[in-house]
């Protein structure tokens, strides 16, 4: 069955059927993501747009994400599922040629200053020594054929290629116009297929962010024993990686590692999550995230909680870093970077525990 966005609106607590319809102008589906790649659902800097490839044609969008690693996004223009996947391998064949420099002028061309500088300013870290080691593919569509969705999970499944499918559709009821989006597979776990075949081994440890916004806060999580995320599913559903006796790494954007631990319980709904024997939750304690407890009663907006019995944590003014540690936009990943591994055991006294 090809993958099909559905939308309510709710009108007198009753759901009311939105229809999706057609972009009139599918230019401006590409102006929308040029000009606010999150659309996506992924942290990218954008650094080339209509991109010429040298006789296969133009590259709609070129990103580059916090690995260093090239993502080439092509909307599907009324193409067949064969052309659509056919030029974007081509596209992907000259994109694995190309070295710093050309990159950097692609960039500099598109943004108007040198890549390095550019990507310190969207991600808060120097760029990585070896960018392009790897890259992806992303097929933006309004809709999709079971033909296209065959051959990506085609692809993906029994090569690994590290290639996925953004579903945006487009509502409009007249008042109101929405976008919703969908990913045709987790993006996640297509990464973590490609990262076990072209990568190191898994070290064992988990990477996991902590940010801070209105929902979550560093000491709460220290002072409770938790890591949340939540208000969305596509957020929220990451915990649930996380198993019991899970070794985890704590990460803050822009300052480095933070905490680690061991996980005790898996993800549950802050409402459910239990701070002492006498079932007292987070939702009757005082935490410093001020809309942690909102839509608690919500699956899909709540915040969820992973209880945590954290060995070793640092305030986020003493967090850990060095140049080049690795970082991820994921909310969990495997960590597999041998030297921030060894950084980290050292910092964190892990082997002597």
């Amino acid at each position: 069955m090809a993958l099909k966005m559905e939308l309510w609106k709710v009108v007198d607590s009753k759901l009311e059927p939105l229809s999706a319809t057609s972009l009139d102008n599918e230019q401006l589906l590409e102006d929308w993501i040029a000009s606010e790649p999150s659309t996506l659902g992924i942290d990218l800097l954008l650094i080339g747009r209509q991109v010429s490839t040298v006789n296969r044609g133009r590259i709609d969008l070129l990103a580059i994400d916090q690995q260093g690693d090239l993502v080439i996004i092509e909307l599907k223009k009324g193409q067949t599922a064969r052309e659509i996947v056919a030029q974007l391998l081509d596209y992907a064949s000259w994109v694995k040629s190309l070295e710093y420099q050309k990159i950097n002028n692609i960039a500099e061309e598109y943004i108007g200053s040198k890549l390095h500088t550019a990507f310190q300013d969207h991600y808060a870290i120097s760029i990585p020594e070896n960018i392009n080691a790897n890259h992806k593919m992303l097929i933006v569509a309004t809709d999709l054929d079971e033909s296209t969705q065959r051959i990506i999970e085609y692809l993906v499944e029994e090569y690994d290629v590290n290639i996925n499918v953004v579903l945006l559709s487009y509502f409009n009821d007249g008042q109101t116009e929405l976008l919703a989006r969908a990913w045709l597979l987790d993006p996640e776990e297509v990464q973590d297929r490609v990262d076990t075949r072209k990568k190191a081994p898994w070290s064992g440890y988990w990477f996991v962010n902590v940010g801070e916004d209105n929902h979550r806060n560093w000491d709460d999580n220290v002072k409770y024993g938790y890591i949340g995320a939540g208000h969305g599913e596509w957020y929220s559903k990451r915990l649930s990686r996380l198993k019991e006796d899970d070794k985890i790494f704590a990460y803050m954007k822009e300052l480095g590692y933070v905490g680690y631990g061991v996980v005790l319980k898996e993800s549950v709904m802050i409402k459910d999550f239990n701070v002492d024997d006498k079932g007292k939750t987070l939702l009757d304690v005082d935490l410093q995230a001020p809309e942690a407890k909102s839509f608690s009663d919500d699956p899909n907006m709540s915040e969820w909680a992973v209880k945590i019995n954290w060995i070793e944590t640092f305030p986020k003014k003493k967090a850990k870093t060095f140049r080049g540690v690795f970082a991820n936009q994921n909310i969990v990943c495997k960590l597999r970077q041998i030297p921030t591994v060894e950084f980290l055991e050292r910092e964190f006294g892990v082997k002597n525990q």
